[in-house]
């Protein structure tokens, strides 16, 4: 009985490290994601479904963005490109949020009205994921 106690401790005490050490990920992810963006992630969700990002693109985090006609934006700050033509740099991604055809002229994504400083908070939601 005490093997299994002190076994309990142990699992327990590596999930609660485990859940800290990822937390710590996290707000690192977001504060970085923050500094290089001059956005704000938590402003993003209402801004995403606004301006109907959710309809086309899959976006982790964002409930019913489950769109299949863009390209998923999960994982987004480790892809090279953005839209398959501009650097994933900071500038860059806002500069293709804002507008795709200024980019791209053939993109299939359209222009949907989000200024610059909306583009922003979505370009730093979708760093910090």
């Amino acid at each position: 009985m005490r093997t299994l106690i002190v076994a309990a401790v142990i699992v327990s005490t590596v999930v609660a490290a485990t859940a800290f050490a990822v937390e710590r990920t996290r707000e690192r992810t977001e504060r970085v994601a923050r500094a290089i963006t001059g956005g704000d992630p938590e402003r993003a969700p209402e801004l995403i479904r606004r301006y109907g990002c959710a309809g086309c693109h899959t976006i982790p985090g964002i409930p019913g963005a489950d769109g299949v006609v863009g390209p998923s934006l999960a994982g987004l700050r480790q892809r090279v490109y953005v839209g398959g033509v501009a650097r994933n740099a900071p500038d860059d991604l806002v500069r293709w949020i804002v507008s795709p055809q200024a980019v791209s002229p053939r993109s299939a994504m359209p222009a949907t009205g989000i200024d610059e400083a909306e583009a922003r908070h979505v370009a730093a939601y979708l760093y910090a994921q």
